[in-house]
């Protein structure tokens, strides 16, 4: 599912409320028919998995930061299985030639890449990730959308995640949550794709066009020889 919203709309509140970081001021969050927040954070952590838009790793090596997604199955010391676990994750995210180096030595993209694998060492049933393709290139957008999309139809992993680009969003998401001044606008499937409803959620006005299975949205901006800068913002006499 993608939490589609503008900057302020609610989108980390809602997926924080989600992990249990933080309490819903109303109603509750059920995960597997429990009520999440009577729940204790290491049985949470076995079942929810967690991926921020900011990270505070910077001290600890790729391997150990990867490897600290097995902590809420390790009870004495991580076994063959847990590296082996880590091991996938790392070449999953093709970053296995990182292992060794420091987390504060990576470029953004690279620390975005340690703590998705992190999350998939995690083996979560449910997966939250805030915002998961900010930092990447095109190439490496398409991969971890690729992957995640793999964890959810062969693992069976429910996976949530909020994204800007509905673009990428549409090729991948089976389900949408439209939100619009911290309230549900929409929720549901392609069908409430609208220009309508992203005009009134982004206050731009859009165009759909199909090509092949997929949809795609354009803005519709404003001619540049009808754009009067001094006028947007109130410059001039």
């Amino acid at each position: 599912m993608a939490v589609i919203g503008m900057n302020g709309s609610g989108k980390s509140t809602l997926l924080k409320c989600l992990n249990g970081l933080l309490k819903p001021r109303s109603g509750i969050v059920m995960l597997d028919g429990k009520n999440l927040n009577k729940m204790k954070r290491e049985e949470i952590a076995k079942h929810v998995g967690y991926v921020p838009q900011r990270y505070h790793e910077g001290d600890l090596t790729v391997f150990d930061a990867v490897l600290l997604g097995r902590k809420p199955h390790i009870y004495w010391s991580p076994s063959d299985y847990d590296f082996d676990v880590v091991n996938y994750a790392l070449q999953a995210m093709e970053i296995e030639r990182y292992a060794l180096r420091p987390v504060r030595e990576l470029s953004g993209g690279e620390i975005q890449r340690v703590m998705l694998a992190r999350a998939i060492a995690q083996e979560p049933k449910v997966l939250l990730l805030d915002e998961p393709t900010s930092s990447l290139d095109l190439y490496h957008q398409i991969e971890v959308m690729n992957l995640l999309y793999m964890m959810a139809k062969d693992m069976g992993m429910a996976i949530i995640f909020s994204m800007h680009d509905i673009n990428l969003a549409l090729q991948f998401a089976d389900r949408f949550l439209l939100l619009k001044e911290g309230k549900v606008y929409a929720y549901g499937g392609l069908e409430i794709i609208t220009p309508q409803n992203i005009e009134d959620v982004f206050k731009v006005e859009v165009s759909l066009t199909q090509i092949g299975d997929h949809i795609l949205v354009t803005p519709l901006l404003k001619s540049k020889n009808n754009f009067d800068f001094a006028e947007s913002v109130n410059l001039g006499a």
